[in-house]
């Protein structure tokens, strides 16, 4: 019987557009046999949050190196919230400062991977998280 594939959005919301990193992840992802949705640059949070749900994911990440995640990760945790998507872990990775990570906690993330996290340890992370492998 083939194992269920881990569907996972990868999502570059607000205006950044540098996304190399989260094709690196992506990729990374689809190697490690998960089934990748990229909604490419310069998303709303509502359209992250739509794809999610079109896509019927297991798994969010969010890509940013703007600066902006303090202001769109809530509004993203908050329409998921709205649609009852509390079973969805969402990742963020990219440039998040040590001091707002307790905030991106406290908000729902469920893990953040900065400049230097290895795509082992984010493969191993969101199939510990969706599957429990350990």
């Amino acid at each position: 019987m083939e194992e269920r594939k881990i569907r996972v959005l990868i999502a570059k919301p607000g205006l950044d557009g540098h996304d190399r990193g989260a094709k690196v992840i992506a990729r990374a992802l689809r190697d490690a046999g998960m089934e990748v949705i990229y909604t490419g640059l310069r998303q709303t949070p509502q359209m992250v949050v739509e794809a999610a749900l079109q896509e019927d994911v297991d798994v969010i990440g969010l890509s940013m190196l703007s600066g902006a995640h303090v202001t769109l990760v809530p509004a993203i945790m908050d329409l998921m919230r709205q649609h009852d998507m509390d079973d969805v872990p969402v990742f963020l990775g990219g440039i998040i400062p040590n001091d707002d990570w307790p905030a991106m906690r406290q908000q729902g993330i469920a893990g953040i991977f900065g400049p230097g996290a290895s795509t082992e340890e984010i493969v191993q992370t969101i199939r510990e998280r969706v599957l429990g492998e350990g």
